[in-house]
């Protein structure tokens, strides 16, 4: 099972390796870029697993660029209390 298929899962994901990176030392500037990075990846590459990745997917393509910054930046808040070392 790949940790799209569920949402829980891909929040735990996204949780453990915010941690990680923050563990390493990561800022939160780069934190924040990365979460761009991947948003747009996944907007533009992955195919939706899940309703609540489409509803995100189509909030990332109707929003402007400051919009998406802002939609990573939540989506690194949504998951900073979330993976499997909590």
């Amino acid at each position: 099972m790949s940790v799209l298929d569920n949402f829980e899962s891909w929040k735990d994901f996204l949780g453990d390796r915010l941690h990680q990176a923050q563990g390493q030392g990561m800022n939160q500037q780069a934190i924040s870029d990365v979460a761009y990075d991947i948003g747009s990846y996944l907007a533009n590459q992955v195919d939706a697993k899940n309703d609540q990745e489409a509803v995100l997917r189509d909030m990332w393509n109707a929003a402007s660029q400051d919009e998406q910054h802002a939609l990573a930046n939540i989506m690194v808040k949504l998951v900073q209390n979330e993976g499997t070392g909590r």
